[in-house]
């Protein structure tokens, strides 16, 4: 599926635009992504809280894992390998944490600050199986890199 993400990523400019409180930008990015993205089912963010720890953030769906580590699931392997993980299929995936028994495929993106470190992660979950592409990934990383960088 080729999502056109065009208008979706204008209003999140416009809705972030002068708001300095990276938690605020947060909340709105996935409130937006969640309601206007078709099959994305669960939307947050996990920040970096402690070294090597990554804490639930401002999410939109069902409830998610509260602190993941960068040595375990999708997120974790984002966090510790600083690249975009794009996962077809969960069940495929070695360490895959299931928060939500009705999660078939996942794309998680790094979030980095101005200065380059690592901020949070940007978790998107579907309930459809290879729900997101190389396409997704270059969109996503590119509206995290102006909205965070």
């Amino acid at each position: 599926m080729t999502r056109e993400y065009g208008d979706v990523f204008a209003r999140i400019d416009s809705l972030v635009d002068g708001i300095e409180d990276e938690i605020a930008r947060m909340a709105t990015v996935a409130c937006e992504l969640f309601q206007s993205m078709e099959g994305f089912d669960w939307v947050g963010f996990y920040r970096v809280t402690a070294p090597e720890t990554l804490t639930i953030g401002p999410y939109q769906g069902t409830h998610g894992c509260l602190v993941i580590p960068f040595s375990r699931g999708v997120c974790g392997a984002c966090a510790r390998l600083r690249e975009t993980q794009v996962v077809p299929d969960v069940e495929d995936f070695p360490g895959h944490i299931a928060c939500a028994s009705s999660t078939r495929s996942e794309i998680v993106v790094p979030v980095f600050g101005p200065d380059g470190a690592l901020i949070a992660v940007l978790d998107v979950d579907s309930d459809r199986p290879a729900a997101f592409d190389e396409n997704d990934a270059r969109a996503l990383e590119a509206m995290c890199a102006r909205v965070f960088g």
